[in-house]
């Protein structure tokens, strides 16, 4: 299991929410692409990068992620209101390593299957999960679909990941949703990210041993909880 730190922009920052939260920030910082190239100077190969104003439909950070898909050396994952064909084919131009779909992938399985067959092995899916149900809309849409009934339903596409956040623990210190890791990593065998909640070596001890492959972090690396040197891969 490796550590990929995650990076959402938001108004040009990068930040960190409770719980989803937008209205509270727990991190703003002035220059993402400096944050990106920090990541990548103490030695991690991966980041998870969302444009939350893309997501939410209020602007996008689009020359942003321009800027960090063009850092070398990181294979980077990047969501956040890719809901096109247009938009999928841009960012993998640009440099992506994945693209993550989420909102358009959960009401339109069939536009899914089409991008990933298409490009195999550079389309990821996003399973935002509150209260137990999947969230849409950067987190502002409740659902009443089962993550891990999407997540059976596509593990036989030619996907990169499938990227599993629990928003309710979301920068929360409050550890993973082990009982929804272990439900989703029964469900498929695709590669497997966890966000949400990991706050200490011991939550990595667990992710690592229900078979996760990437845990994403963010509020722990940012406010020090996690000491990044130790994370090296």
């Amino acid at each position: 299991m490796i550590v990929v730190p995650a990076i959402d922009l938001r108004e040009g920052h990068c930040v960190q929410l409770r719980g989803g939260s937008y209205d509270h920030e727990l991190v703003r910082l002035d220059d993402p692409v400096a944050v990106a190239a920090r990541w990548r100077a103490l030695g991690f190969a991966e980041l998870h990068l969302v444009d939350l104003d893309a997501a939410t439909a209020r602007g996008d950070n689009a020359e942003l992620v321009a800027s960090i898909l063009a850092l070398d050396g990181l294979a980077v994952h990047v969501g956040g209101g890719v809901r096109d064909d247009a938009a999928v084919a841009r960012l993998l131009a640009a440099g992506a390593r994945s693209v993550v779909v989420g909102t358009r992938a959960v009401a339109d399985p069939a536009w899914l299957t089409r991008i990933a067959t298409s490009n195999p092995d550079r389309v990821s899916v996003a399973l935002d999960v509150r209260h137990g149900v999947l969230t849409t809309e950067g987190w502002q849409v409740q659902t009443i679909r089962d993550p891990v009934e999407l997540a059976g339903s596509v593990a036989e596409l030619p996907l990169c990941q499938v990227v599993v956040t629990a928003v309710d623990v979301e920068g929360t210190a409050q550890g993973p949703d082990l009982a929804l890791v272990r439900r989703v990593r029964s469900a498929t065998t695709q590669r497997l990210g966890i966000a949400g909640g990991v706050s200490s070596s011991d939550d990595l001890v667990e992710l690592r041993g229900l078979g996760v492959d990437a845990a994403i972090v963010g509020t722990a690396l940012y406010t020090g909880v996690l000491d990044p040197e130790a994370l090296r891969p």
